[in-house]
């Protein structure tokens, strides 16, 4: 065999270029694989807020809860008015507010009850 034989259009050297450059990639994905990426490390760095800066939605005030991503003048009054809530989920069960806004606000909030 010559190495100007074709195989499916490609000759047996490209085919040897392909399959050096292949595997050269592949050791090298696998090297990149064992060493923590900049992107994870900066999201396990990424802590949920701390428990004290959290918004009680059955104790804050019309500012702070207006101060909530998505959250207005119109959305504070009705989570006021529909107080209390058992949980944070119940701002959507009640149909307070949109699901797409509690997407937004859900690690901001907290439903906290009344001690007995």
């Amino acid at each position: 065999m010559t190495l100007t034989t074709k195989l499916r259009g490609f000759s047996q050297t490209s085919l040897t270029i392909l399959l050096t450059l292949g595997l050269l990639g592949g050791a090298a994905a696998a090297q990149l694989g064992a060493r923590t990426s900049v992107g994870h490390a900066m999201m396990a760095q990424t802590t949920p807020p701390a428990a004290a800066s959290l918004v009680d939605i059955n104790s804050a005030t019309k500012a702070q809860l207006s101060a909530l991503p998505g959250i207005g003048d119109v959305y504070s009054q009705k989570i006021i008015d529909g107080r209390p809530y058992k949980t944070k989920t119940d701002l959507v069960n009640k149909k307070i507010i949109p699901s797409a806004t509690y997407t937004k606000i859900r690690a901001l909030i907290v439903a906290t009850q009344p001690k007995k």
